[in-house]
């Protein structure tokens, strides 16, 4: 069946908005449901591809929460993660890891201009000890409410916002400076 010449020139349009410059890097991360929301995370914010590094012998899954995002965000195996920061510094990204540790900013207050990599660790533990360790700036997204539910969240909303936060220059918006409106 051809491809009709308006859904050509949407498919062009969409991808041409695509941005080559962020990506992000999931170590571990091995729940269907958190994968397949971080893939549709950053279908939403543009992201061109993503990588992975899965532990030895499982293979990773999607569901329905991808909503298709797999076929539009190329998700590219690395076989540790080492050889995927290697190929990520190599193509000049700086990477940012989700860590809790006294070294890690607020995002916030990063610089994402120039290619930038968001490195997200395993539901459970987090990044492991050499992740932490290759990464250019340990980061932190500041969470209100329920600590119970702002956990349970962290992991897969990471991209969402860390993307929202790279795609308007890093600049917060009203609402994470303080100012949205009373209902």
């Amino acid at each position: 069946m051809p491809l009709l010449p308006r859904r050509f020139e949407r498919l062009r349009s969409v991808l041409n908005q695509r941005m080559a410059d962020l990506t992000v890097l999931v170590e571990h991360v091995e729940k269907p449901h958190n994968l397949s929301a971080i893939l549709r995370s950053c279908d939403a914010v543009g992201v061109l591809e993503a990588h992975a590094v899965s532990f030895s012998g499982r293979p990773r899954t999607f569901n329905s929460t991808a909503q298709g995002s797999q076929r539009w965000v190329p998700l590219h195996d690395h076989a540790d993660i080492g050889t995927a920061i290697s190929h990520l510094k190599q193509r000049g990204f700086r990477l940012f890891g989700t860590n809790l540790s006294v070294d890690a900013r607020d995002y916030r207050e990063c610089d994402f201009t120039g290619p930038c990599a968001f490195v997200l660790g395993a539901e459970k533990w987090g990044l492991t000890e050499e992740a932490t360790a290759l990464m250019d700036q340990a980061v932190y997204i500041p969470m209100r409410g329920d600590g119970a539910v702002a956990e349970r969240v962290r992991g897969h909303s990471h991209p969402a916002v860390r993307g929202a936060a790279a795609t308007s220059g890093g600049r917060p918006g009203p609402a994470e400076r303080g100012r949205h409106p009373r209902r």
